[in-house]
């Protein structure tokens, strides 16, 4: 069911994640992607040696996770930032889960000490998903965004990798 994404998997990619613009505020954006902008996120990520890791069953797209740089200095070298998606009718399964599991080896490998997620505040399900697989909060960062006409905490939590 787990399996590295191909181009192929773009559009059931892009449809969660434009679901999660629309609806939620997992995503601090308000305009959706179009199918060229997460063809270019794989590319990008694949370019980098990242995974990106989706949950399929019977050729629909249930879910995707994947990481990249936390931040672009060299000093951040030995951290990755994760993100974890999972269609709306899927969740409840345990596929977030599977999905965050998976990236834990594959940053191994590539030296990655610490994965951190950064997760919007009152985000109950996800900041619990978080706390089940051994992330802590480690920072809070107060009304820094904005989403649906509200403002919005970032709450970051790590995991070490090690």
């Amino acid at each position: 069911m787990l399996r590295d994404a191909v181009e192929d998997d773009i559009t059931g990619i892009l449809a969660i994640y434009n679901h999660a613009i629309v609806n939620t505020t997992a995503i601090w954006n308000d305009t959706p992607a179009d199918l060229a902008n997460r063809l270019a996120w794989l590319r990008d990520r694949r370019g980098r040696g990242y995974p990106v890791i989706v949950a399929a069953q019977a050729g629909e797209i249930l879910g995707y996770a994947s990481f990249g740089d936390f931040r672009p200095f060299e000093g951040f070298r030995i951290s990755v930032e994760h993100s974890v998606y999972v269609a709306e009718a899927a969740r409840g399964r345990g596929l977030g889960r599977a999905l965050v599991e998976a990236l834990f080896a594959p940053a191994r490998a590539l030296g990655k000490q610490v994965m951190i997620g950064g997760v919007t505040g009152g985000n109950e399900a996800s900041l619990a998903l978080h706390a089940r697989l051994g992330f802590r909060e480690t920072g809070r960062m107060p009304g820094i965004g904005t989403k649906f006409g509200r403002r919005l905490d970032l709450v970051f939590m790590q995991k070490e990798l090690y």
